[in-house]
């Protein structure tokens, strides 16, 4: 390809604008290069604009200045029990190993801080988990202080799911985006584009040297003397892709800005990008709304979930990507259908007692309307409701509430890790009776932050080849990349944290070919 045919040019081009997108363009900046971003939607952000902006990063200056005293080995340890060998570990040590410095690097900045967010790990009885967690936040800020940028930024899901008016201030996920746009605004070399989808890959004697980008309609070609980072979030979005790979769960339920429809990973698997855990995403139970979507839920202060017999089927208190797997496993042993069903008593009233719902529920009278609420004097008559056994409804409580007396859930452990009693008022218990009539169900699905499985990558954020060599000019990062924490989810944050890290190598690794 010759250079007339370039329309523009620039050293690192960034495909996507969630957090470890913005890092990669950041570093890569703040290293000299010139930085292109684009962006698919038309707002900035991606999925880490909708999140709490947790980053689960051992043993960095934050936590640090809080008291820690964790180590790297006690880290190490843990993550290696929770993930155990489904990844390589060079690239599990290449997260681990990088958090602190990243953390140190943007410090030195003053557009970033930082406080803890104690988060307690999601595999509480795992060798060195850690009750408080490893868990940092962005320090909030005031909308005004973005200025302009604050319509560009990605709006939080009430916002933009339900029309609520936008908070005056700005934290969690939107406070590391926006502290992010701000300091890109500052950075001469760096263009940002929104409506700009990447679609395909240009390879030139085996390396990527740009891509092509569909801005406002229009195909663009984009050189990147430096590389390509793709971190534009999974394929959640997209049906198809989910179909082939076999991604449980349903693209309305998927709690992914609309612009992750995996169109950037299939460029890459296109020139012979490697993939992993394609079938994998980050799951979650999530109520049922009466506009069909089940969001992700978490902070329940009671209640159980029951199968189609009406039987529990998992621990409710423990960490929701574990729920999420046990639901895909009664669905695949064909012991449970959607909707699936909360039971919970009157003593918080009719509304279940879920603290969180990421997307504000709906007037209570709608879900009853819409069957997905349904309120009985006795527990027989509630089972009526929902079709699952009466009696088997009736002995399953009687069970529950015997083990909330002693304090011991015998068939399922709900209260015996640090994360189950996060949401538990001092000196309370995870095992809530279910005994104050009149009884309620409230409908479930299966929701998801996410799709984890994408680009194999090497410790460098390269991105490899089916024989294992790196792809020269390709990386990735985010959802966008295989996950490296595997099949599971070692703890709250994990995602961001993975996503900056992976970013930062990225960048470090394109700085590193200056001239």
């Amino acid at each position: 390809m010759t250079e007339s045919l370039w329309a523009e040019e620039c050293d690192v081009l960034v495909v996507g604008s969630g957090g470890g997108a913005l890092v990669g363009a950041y570093v890569a900046g703040h290293e000299g290069l010139a930085v292109t971003v684009v962006e698919a939607t038309d707002k900035f952000g991606g999925t880490t604009a909708y999140s709490g902006g947790g980053m689960w990063l051992p043993c960095n200056a934050v936590l640090r200045r809080a008291g820690d005293n964790d180590t790297m080995e006690a880290a190490r340890s843990y993550f290696r029990a929770v993930v155990g060998d489904r990844t390589p570990r060079e690239l599990q040590d290449a997260f681990l190993d990088n958090g602190a410095p990243l953390i140190d690097y943007l410090e030195r900045d003053e557009h970033f801080a930082f406080e803890v967010l104690p988060w307690p790990d999601y595999f509480g009885l795992a060798p060195e988990s850690r009750a408080g967690g490893r868990h940092i936040v962005p320090l909030g800020m005031r909308g005004s202080t973005l200025g302009d940028l604050r319509d560009e930024l990605r709006p939080p899901l009430p916002t933009e799911r339900r029309g609520h008016p936008l908070p005056r201030w700005v934290s969690g996920g939107q406070a590391l985006i926006g502290r992010l746009l701000l300091a890109l605004s500052e950075q001469p070399s760096t263009t940002l584009y929104r409506n700009s989808v990447c679609d395909e890959l240009v390879l030139e004697n085996g390396a990527v040297v740009g891509a092509v980008v569909v801005r406002d309609g229009k195909r663009t070609k984009i050189k990147a003397r430096r590389g390509v980072l793709i971190a534009s979030g999974g394929f959640e979005n997209n049906a198809e892709m989910r179909k082939r790979w076999g991604v449980p769960g349903d693209t309305k339920d998927s709690m992914g800005p609309g612009g992750n429809m995996g169109a950037a990973i299939s460029a890459a698997i296109k020139i012979g990008a490697d993939t992993d855990l394609m079938g994998e995403a980050w799951w979650s139970p999530g109520i049922t709304h009466p506009d069909g979507t089940s969001t992700f839920s978490l902070w329940f202060t009671g209640g159980i979930f029951v199968n189609d017999a009406g039987e529990r089927f998992t621990n409710e208190s423990m960490a929701y990507d574990r729920i999420g797997r046990d639901i895909i496993d009664a669905v695949n042993d064909g012991s449970l259908s959607m909707p699936y069903w909360m039971i919970y008593d009157d003593r918080e009233g009719e509304v279940p007692p879920v603290q969180a719902s990421n997307v504000p529920m709906a007037e209570s009278a709608d879900y009853v309307h819409t069957g997905l609420r349904h309120t009985a004097d006795t527990l027989e008559a509630l089972a009526a409701l929902i079709g699952v056994p009466g009696p088997a409804l009736e002995a399953t409580v009687e069970r529950f509430n015997k083990q909330a007396e002693i304090g011991t859930d015998e068939d399922f452990h709900r209260g015996e890790e640090a994360y189950d009693k996060a949401f538990v008022p001092e000196g309370g218990s995870a095992l809530v009776p279910i005994s104050q009539g009149p009884f309620h169900a409230a409908a479930f699905g299966l929701s998801d932050l996410g799709t984890k499985g994408g680009l194999r990558t090497d410790p460098h954020a390269r991105v490899l080849d089916a024989a294992g060599s790196p792809i020269p000019g390709l990386y990735a990062a985010g959802n966008s990349m295989a996950a490296v924490s595997g099949t599971t989810y070692p703890g709250g944050g994990n995602p961001i944290a993975a996503s900056v890290v992976f970013g930062y190598l990225a960048a470090l690794d394109m700085a590193g070919g200056k001239d």
